[in-house]
């Protein structure tokens, strides 16, 4: 354990800079997680889940609460880039899995940015006629200058976008009561029936929607340039997935309410449906805002895959010339130009429905490993050294199963 900590003093003269204080890293969790997911992918989830689609969600939630609490006491233990890897290094001692996990940390992010820069790509096209693929190469190219600008900028601008997508969140669910009122009576329809083929569909799409959480395991992976890692990054984790939940459960609520079935599910730009029959500038500014969202979806996890494969480098997983930091900017330049070349490949190779479910098996692998590895580290009976966010050993057993029994679900023809 203590070449984890070791390899947090290693590296290059030049290194990563402690800029992110609470305020901005919650932001940062919640500008990845929301735009990720629930402007793009609420038509998919409604495709499975039908009108049961918020259970879904709350569903994928209680599987990633688990996890979150595993994640805010690991981070507090070994506050490093590529925060996984180190957390299976230390709790299951495989230089293998080490790598493996961090690989598929940084895969997560490459394919959830590939994803999301589609969903961005079609709200843009909503408002400019110019070929998808044109669009989302635009995109992710644009952002990718963002993210090697400098940490302290574009998380500021990250934060900016998030508080511009919770707005747009909360439009959502304003036009959509104040527009059908009567929606609030039928809130009890959204109780799902206990049969199989009903439920079935709902486990499947929780899937989809967990993909939607996806995000607040990036705070981990800035670690090194949070100011006072220790107090700061498990409440940015719990306030990332506290606001994510709400915001969640009463969006899909309203839409799956309120948008008939048959057009959401077909959806590749569903919350701009709401908006639809207003006949007036609404429609025009949540576009606007479903495009900062997802923009800031895609800015967000080329930020993460690039500081985890610098960390993978730094720690001598990866060659080293993959852990040079930019003098003057102060970001892993090379990282960061090798994964918005996978994103661009992965945004132009598959649909976002496969993106998305892809992204989360691998997020949900290397959730199994990451609470296996804190339950192994409990077992010791070894106390973890200064001020460590502890949760009781019960916390990361229910993350393993629940992390396995969602994986397994996805995995069955349901």
């Amino acid at each position: 354990m203590g070449n984890v900590e070791n390899a947090d003093m290693a590296g290059d003269q030049v290194g990563l800079k402690r800029k992110l204080n609470l305020p901005l890293l919650t932001l940062y969790g919640l500008g990845v997680t929301v735009g990720a997911g629930i402007y793009v992918l609420v038509g998919a989830t409604a495709a499975r889940a039908g009108i049961y689609a918020p259970i879904s969600f709350l569903i994928a939630a209680a599987v990633v609460s688990f996890t979150g609490f595993t994640y805010a006491e690991l981070s507090t233990r070994y506050p490093v880039s590529a925060g996984e890897a180190a957390y299976v290094r230390a709790g299951l001692n495989s230089k293998t899995l080490t790598l493996i996990v961090g690989l598929l940390v940084a895969a997560s992010g490459i394919v959830s940015s590939a994803a999301v820069s589609i969903g961005a790509a079609a709200y843009v096209g909503e408002i400019i006629s110019l070929p998808s693929v044109l669009l989302t190469t635009a995109i992710i190219l644009i952002v990718g200058a963002l993210a090697v600008w400098g940490i302290l900028e574009s998380v500021f601008i990250a934060a900016i976008f998030t508080v511009i997508e919770l707005g747009g969140l909360s439009l959502v669910i304003y036009y959509g009561i104040s527009s059908d009122p009567a929606i609030l009576t039928e809130l009890g329809n959204l109780v799902p029936p206990f049969e199989v083929s009903v439920w079935g569909g709902i486990l499947s799409a929780s899937l989809l929607a967990f993909f939607a959480f996806v995000g607040f395991e990036d705070i981990a992976n800035v670690a090194e340039e949070v100011v006072e890692p220790h107090k700061t990054l498990p409440w940015g984790i719990i306030l990332t997935l506290f606001v994510a939940t709400i915001a969640y459960f009463m969006v899909v609520s309203v839409v799956v309410l309120i948008v008939p079935m048959a057009d959401l599910s077909d959806s590749a730009a569903p919350l701009a449906l709401i908006f639809e029959k207003s006949g007036n500038a609404t429609s025009g500014i949540f576009h606007l805002i479903a495009i900062v969202a997802t923009t800031n979806g895609v800015l967000i996890q080329i930020i993460m895959a690039s500081r985890v494969i610098y960390g993978l480098a730094k720690q001598q997983n990866l060659p080293s010339f993959l852990a040079t930091v930019h003098p003057v900017t102060r970001t892993p330049l090379i990282a960061t130009a090798v994964i918005v070349a996978l994103v661009l490949i992965f945004a132009t190779l598959l649909p976002i429905d496969r993106l998305a479910q892809a992204t989360s098996t691998i997020v949900l692998i290397v959730f199994f490993l990451v609470n296996l590895s804190l339950i192994r580290l409990k077992m010791t009976n070894e106390k973890p050294l200064g001020n460590v966010f502890v949760v009781p050993i019960w916390v990361p057993v229910l993350g393993v199963i629940s992390s396995a029994a969602l994986l397994v679900t996805g995995l069955l023809p349901l």
